[in-house]
């Protein structure tokens, strides 16, 4: 399957999201684990979720390389 301009650029802009809500992520989780008040669930909540996003992405950069058909 050929992905057109439109959809890579779709992919390309969803890509740059999950970026920016990952990189987000962390910053909350290194400023969580700082703070004398640290709560292990929420932070190993959003850790869950750092993972899941970087998953997405990944996802996302493999459906942006064509399919070679040898």
């Amino acid at each position: 399957m050929q992905i057109t301009k439109s959809d890579k650029q779709h992919l390309q802009q969803a890509i740059a999201e999950l970026k920016q809500e990952h990189r987000n992520l962390d910053l909350t989780i290194k400023n969580m684990a700082e703070s004398f008040h640290a709560h292990t669930l929420e932070a190993g909540r959003l850790k869950r979720q750092k993972l899941k996003l970087k998953d997405a992405i990944a996802k996302l950069e493999s459906d942006l390389i064509p399919n070679l058909h040898a």
